[in-house]
Order: C-alpha cells, then sequence, then structure tokens
C-alpha cells in the first residue's frame, strides 16, 4: 500500500539568539521523501550558517542521486572551518523514505532516531561506516501505516539541566515520552508540538541550547474536497457539485451560496444547527452526502488562523471543546486530511468586497490562498480548481 509521509518539525532557539543553530531541510517528490536535521557547531550566526549548508548539500546531493558516501565527503570538504576550535563541524540525521514506507537512515552524532510503532518503542539496527574519518551510523528498514519516526537535536535531551532536572532529559526518557504522546495521534505536528513544548516547560522557557524535533509518521493517504464560492458560469454549478461528489474522501461546502447550489443540485434539504452558532461564527449545517458544511468568508479566515497557531507551536493540537464551524473544519483538515482538493467559485461576492482593496480584489480568494499555503506547510498536498 502507497503511504503518505507526513514530516512536521519544531525548532526552538537558544536564549538571546536571533538565529537558530539547528536547520531542517525537506524535500518531496512523487516517490520520495528527504529529510535532513543539522545541529551547527556552537550557536547563532556561525552555526546556522553550518546547519543551513549542511542540509542544502545533503538534500540536494540524494534528491540527485548521489549515495552517502559521496554527500558525507563533500559536506566535510565543503564546511568552512570555525577559526576559535579550528574545526568544520555539523552533526545530521538524513532519512530517506519511499512512499512504500522502506527507510534509508544515516545519523551523525546526533541523538539516535526514534521508532515507535502502536505506542511501543521499536529497536533500529545500525552499522558503523567509516567515511574519511566519520563514523556514520546507517540503517535500512521498513515502516508501517502508523508509525512514527522522530529525529531530534542535542538541545531536547539537554532540556531541564540546570532547571527541573539535574542531568537534563535522558534518551530513554524522550523515548517513554513518545511512546505516550504519539497514540493517538493522527498528525505529525500534533507529536512535535507536544515534545518541542515540553522541552521548552523543562528549560523554563529560556532554552540552554538550540533545540529541534522532526516527526515523520507513515500515514494512509486521506483525501478531502472543499467547495467555496459560485462559479462564475452558473451553468457550471452542476459540474462543480458533481466533481465534489466524485472525490475519494471527505466532502466539505462552505458558504451559503455554495451551500445553496450543492443542496440544489443534490434535491436535498439543508438542516442549519444552530447549536454550533457564536457571537462572531454563523452555524454550520448538515446535508446528506456532505460531511460538513459551514458558512464562508468568517469561518474560512478563523480556519486559517487556528491552523497557523498549530503550525507555529502556539497550540499543540486542535482541540473542540465549544464546537463551531471552524474548528470542526480546521481539525478535519490537519487531522483526517492528507490530500487536499479545492474547487473554488470565481464569482464576485459584493458582500466580500473591501472599498479599500483594489477594484476587482475578491477576499474569499485571499483567503483560498491563505488556507492553501498554511495546508502546505503542512506537508499537505492541495490542489485547487477554479470555475
Amino acid at each position: 500500500m502507497e503511504l503518505f509521509v507526513d514530516v512536521a518539525s519544531n525548532s526552538l532557539n537558544k536564549v538571546n539568539e536571533e538565529l537558530c543553530g539547528d536547520r531542517v531541510e525537506v524535500v518531496k517528490d512523487d516517490d520520495v521523501t528527504i529529510v535532513v536535521l543539522a545541529d551547527g557547531l556552537g550557536s547563532g550566526v556561525k552555526a546556522n550558517i553550518l546547519s543551513t549548508l549542511t542540509t542544502k548539500i545533503a538534500a540536494t546531493m540524494i534528491k540527485n542521486g548521489e549515495d552517502i558516501f559521496e554527500t558525507v565527503d563533500t559536506i566535510i570538504n565543503t564546511l568552512p572551518v570555525c577559526s576559535v576550535r579550528g574545526v568544520a563541524y555539523s552533526t545530521f540525521t538524513i532519512v530517506i523514505m519511499n512512499n512504500n514506507g522502506r527507510v534509508y537512515l544515516a545519523e551523525y552524532d546526533n541523538p539516535p532516531c526514534f521508532l515507535h510503532r502502536n505506542g511501543r518503542s521499536i529497536d533500529i539496527e545500525r552499522e558503523k561506516i567509516n567515511i574519511n574519518g566519520k563514523i556514520i551510523k546507517v540503517s535500512d528498514f521498513t515502516m508501517l501505516e502508523g508509525d512514527i519516526l522522530t529525529s531530534i537535536s542535542d538541545g531536547v535531551i539537554h532540556a531541564g539541566i540546570g532547571e527541573v532536572l539535574n542531568l537534563g532529559w535522558q534518551w530513554p526518557e524522550v523515548n517513554q515520552f513518545l511512546s505516550k504522546v504519539s497514540q493517538g495521534k493522527k498528525c505529525a505536528k500534533n507529536i512535535s508540538n507536544s515534545l518541542s513544548q515540553t522541552c521548552f516547560d523543562l528549560y523554563g522557557g529560556r532554552p540552554g541550547d538550540d533545540t529541534t524535533v522532526v516527526t515523520i509518521k507513515a500515514r494512509k493517504p486521506e483525501y478531502v474536497d472543499l467547495f467555496t464560492g459560485p462559479p462564475e458560469n452558473h451553468d457550471k454549478d452542476e459540474i462543480i457539485v458533481k466533481k465534489l461528489m466524485e472525490g475519494k474522501g471527505k466532502k466539505i461546502v462552505c458558504g451559503g451560496t455554495a451551500a445553496n447550489i450543492t443542496e440544489k443540485v443534490l434535491h436535498k434539504k439543508l438542516k442549519v444547527d444552530m447549536s454550533c452558532m457564536t457571537a462572531d461564527l454563523p452555524p454550520i449545517a448538515y446535508l446528506d452526502g456532505i460531511d460538513l458544511v459551514t458558512e464562508g468568508v468568517l469561518t474560512l479566515d478563523r480556519t486559517v488562523k487556528i491552523i497557523d497557531k498549530l503550525e507555529v507551536g502556539e497550540i499543540s493540537e486542535i482541540n473542540i471543546e465549544d464546537p463551531n464551524g471552524a474548528e470542526i473544519l480546521s481539525k478535519i483538515l490537519v487531522d483526517d486530511c492528507t490530500h487536499l482538493t479545492l474547487w473554488v467559485g470565481r464569482a464576485i461576492n459584493p458582500a466580500h468586497q473591501n472599498p479599500n482593496f483594489p477594484e476587482g480584489l475578491n477576499i474569499k480568494l485571499n483567503i483560498v490562498d491563505k488556507l492553501i499555503k498554511s495546508m502546505e506547510r503542512l506537508g499537505k498536498k492541495v490542489r485547487i480548481n477554479y470555475f
């Protein structure tokens, strides 16, 4: 079975540093995902340069078909030498994962990766190879649906030193934490957020080292089709609804006009749920064959803000406490979606125009564009169709 490689990362800068000395690079194509985590020597600007060079070189070379020997040799011979220590140094972890679950892992001086399956820790067999005096640990294994691979910089296992813990948070404790937190979380971002936030708390809000978490989860592809905005040509109403209904997974309609079009084409009756109405968000509705019907601009705008909070780690996951359209929609898009297809009508709604904006600039289309960018930052695959 083809899997979706769900990748998420979080980084904490060392206290008083504007730049992070850790760097993560993710490169995806149709068949393979390459993830590189590098930790530059020291902190600040120099460390940032070292880690950035390392991730760029590694990701680019591997994408172009070079092996780990040539890649590591190039990194060693390319990194600038630190004038203080006299060494060019950046630790790194390289993950190459195919869509069938096959993983090639190369680790150099970063803490060992964690692999979890159904809440249990799985040992990764490692072989040591010598490349120009550098000992690289390599592994070759297969991830199954639901498996989670976590890579960290050493700032994670240093968390708490001199604050909450005497010796920091050691690898076994992090492993145990991940065993618990990984259960029941569908999205890689939820897991990386949880571990990163715990490290931040252990540091007392003042990280003593650059701290990075990368989570890779093997997921079954989940599809969502979303229809918003009426087509410019009314003759396309039936076509767009037909396309929506042909979707492989969940179906969502956002906007009153889009809901009315769907209701008419499907010959079904909308039922409004007033219990989900809030002071600033209209209620949701139900329509047979559609998983969620919401209002348009306000709900989509709030949804983007919720997803962005998740992306930057302001919230670790989306919890629906007082259900409203935006919370329900954002949870579906984050947890139950790997592939999003948007069906967007271009008809201009006069109510969506701002007199201070250039003529013809549609607020809804701008919000849709923000939604696309937010979803892509979470690693989702997004396809958009305009009518």
